[in-house]
């Protein structure tokens, strides 16, 4: 039997941890990747966590498996991760696929305007020109 998407989300929750803002930024300062999937437009309007590294919710397998050609040597196994998206299920569904690749410590900061409302510290986007 098929599964829905609310399935998928919970099943992931039950894997992925979710973590707030003081729990993410322990993990910052002990070195963790901290990744945004959303689409890029979403950036562009709202910012994102600082230092964080923007992996559309797309490519994240592509960017997180070593054997990809398109692999992201910030990616590693040992390394914590931290995603995070505008609402939360695209951040869960993302975490429970990093889980599946083999990374072991995968946090769910859930939802930007979250970070955002606790104070999160913020890269604004850059200026549009228009």
């Amino acid at each position: 039997m098929p599964l829905t998407l609310k399935e998928m989300i919970e099943a992931a929750n039950a894997v992925v941890p979710k973590v707030d803002r003081a729990a993410t930024e322990a993990l910052i300062a002990e070195g963790a990747l901290v990744v945004d999937v959303r689409d890029a437009p979403e950036l562009v309007h709202d910012g994102m966590v600082a230092g964080a590294r923007h992996v559309s919710r797309g490519m994240l397998e592509f960017r997180a498996d070593a054997a990809s050609p398109f692999h992201d040597p910030e990616f590693r196994p040992d390394r914590p991760v931290v995603v995070y998206c505008g609402a939360g299920g695209r951040a869960a569904l993302a975490g429970k696929a990093l889980r599946d690749l083999g990374f072991a410590q995968v946090y769910n900061l859930g939802a930007f305007k979250d970070w955002v409302a606790a104070g999160g510290a913020v890269d604004r986007p850059l200026e549009s020109g228009m």
